[in-house]
């Protein structure tokens, strides 16, 4: 049945039968891409976990992954004990395996959200769904991964970002994060209106966005380099504690500064497929506006992440990142 889940989403319908149980819990369908776990026995550290997955519809890798964690879940090889709500973001631009159908789905997780669309309307849909099922697990600590994998190429293949917000990251999540093989942490400056800042801003989760590796269709991903993500994903989904490893083998860095593109006639001055975190040194020119003028790098190198001269007049182009040295 879990097995099946996908294909129902991809359909945009629900099965006949919404409910259903499996050996260690039941499961909930509450709307196409929403489904939710409930342990017959919740163990004693249990988080009230989300783990979200195609918020852009081009990024199979954590579809697969999520994919072989249900299947466990569902053949008994892995025991409930944290109940869990899996979601698959954008199920149009999924089916059709491009980045979003009209807009960026993972800039719109804003209450004060007043757009009207298809993706507007799903993150609406999605937004509630988190604030109904951390309700219903109020007495848990809240917990969300938003799984992702990047557009071009990394020097550091599998990444975190820590989105901004009041509530601190637990100490122990940093371990977590080192012992799944992530290799770098980037922490955001500012509000970002992502999906794992809406459960970090308004819910005080945990909660990160997980870069894991790079695009590719269904069936050409490396799984075995996710295997450590997978171990993660089971051990939270258990209620067991995860595996640790010394947070310092990961790289931190500080956002200091963001590109927005402000006119039609914007360009960044670098190779499209450049590598993100790729190294600039002081005085290079990165990006051309015809409103903003140019901007150079300072007095300090920075790394590039995320860039896209391509995005909608408004939206970020490129974020600009320092090495920080991060008490841990």
């Amino acid at each position: 049945m879990l097995g099946q889940w996908l294909d129902w989403s991809l359909e945009g319908q629900l099965p006949a039968a919404s409910q259903g149980v499996f050996a260690s819990g039941t499961y909930s369908l509450h709307a196409p891409g929403i489904l939710e776990l409930t342990p017959n026995c919740a163990s004693q550290n249990a988080h009230a976990c989300i783990f979200s997955a195609a918020i852009h519809g081009n990024e199979t890798a954590p579809v697969e992954l999520v994919g072989e964690w249900l299947s466990g879940i569902e053949a008994g090889s892995i025991t409930l004990g944290a109940p869990v709500l899996v979601i698959l973001g954008n199920l149009p631009a999924l089916k059709i395996q491009q980045r979003f159908v009209t807009t960026n789905l993972n800039r719109l997780f804003n209450r004060e959200l007043r757009d009207e669309g298809e993706e507007p309307d799903r993150a609406r849909e999605l937004m509630n769904a988190v604030d109904r099922f951390y309700a219903r697990h109020a007495e848990l600590p809240k917990l969300h991964y938003d799984l992702h994998t990047a557009i071009r190429g990394s020097r550091y293949p599998r990444f975190v970002v820590e989105p901004y917000a009041n509530t601190p990251t637990d100490s122990e999540q940093w371990g977590w994060l080192a012992a799944a093989d992530m290799q770098a942490v980037l922490n955001q400056h500012q509000h970002s209106w992502t999906f794992s800042h809406y459960s970090k801003h308004y819910h005080g989760a945990q909660a990160f966005t997980f870069e894991l590796g790079r695009v590719a269709p269904f069936g050409q991903n490396d799984m075995a380099s996710l295997k450590p993500m997978g171990e993660l994903l089971t051990s939270l989904s258990q209620g067991t504690s995860p595996a640790n490893q010394p947070a310092a083998q990961m790289q931190f860095f500080q956002v200091q500064h963001e590109l927005i593109r402000q006119s039609d006639d914007f360009q960044l001055c670098f190779d499209e497929d450049m590598a993100n975190f790729n190294r600039f040194e002081p005085g290079t020119l990165l990006a051309q506006d015809g409103k903003a003028g140019d901007f150079r790098v300072g007095d300090t190198p920075l790394h590039v992440v995320f860039p896209n001269a391509k995005v909608e007049v408004g939206a970020r182009a490129a974020l600009l990142v320092a090495p920080v040295n991060q008490d841990v």
